[in-house]
């Protein structure tokens, strides 16, 4: 989603101008006041003008966005993709899967495909060091060379056994382009990777 606006603000009993982000899981604002709300939480989502407004809690919420109002609106008011849709499985996709499945929401999303041992539409790799990755790389490599695009799912944060450097590396090195990123959870992170054309 990833928008952001500076604007004339109300949020409860506060205002000022603030700078607005709004991200897949929030809306926060920052500059005259602090505040912030989970976009699941949000209540009677509406344009007045060129004002956005909504309720967040107990606090009533005014952004004088301007011409964008309406698209905020909108934006705050679309439920986001599925974590499926994000990875590109459908119904009856063929997902060919490395690695132990251990988030229930990346369970849910390759269960809304086919799993296969065969030729697959797309690979989900879950690993957590650069040997597991090179595994699933060289076992996959017809697939890959045959541009099947692969997402590799690994744990995120500093403290990670993986980072994202090291499985760009890993996969650049091998002629791979990285092509997306999705949110997988709180705790992982995913990048999908094709082979150049």
């Amino acid at each position: 989603m990833g928008r952001e606006a500076t604007c004339a603000a109300s949020w409860g009993a506060r205002s000022g101008d603030v700078t607005v982000h709004l991200d897949s899981a929030e809306i926060s604002a920052r500059g005259a006041f602090r505040a912030k709300a989970a976009l699941a939480s949000l209540r009677d989502v509406r344009v007045s003008g060129d004002t956005l407004r909504f309720r967040a809690g107990a606090d009533d919420v005014a952004l004088q966005l301007g011409r964008a109002a309406q698209r905020w609106a909108t934006a705050l008011t679309t439920p986001p993709p599925s974590l499926a849709a994000k990875l590109g499985i459908r119904d009856g996709t063929r997902v060919a899967v490395d690695g132990a499945i251990d988030d229930s929401a990346l369970a849910d999303a390759i269960g809304t495909g086919r799993r296969t041992r065969g030729d697959a539409d797309v690979i989900v790799a879950r690993v957590d060091d650069a040997a597991a990755l090179e595994r699933v790389i060289d076992a996959r490599a017809s697939a890959l060379a045959a541009r099947v695009p692969i997402w590799v799912v690994y744990t995120k944060g500093r403290g990670a056994p993986l980072g994202e450097t090291a499985v760009r590396d890993a996969l650049r090195g091998r002629g791979l382009i990285d092509v997306k990123v999705a949110s997988v959870s709180s705790t992982l992170t995913a990048l999908q990777f094709v082979r150049r054309a």
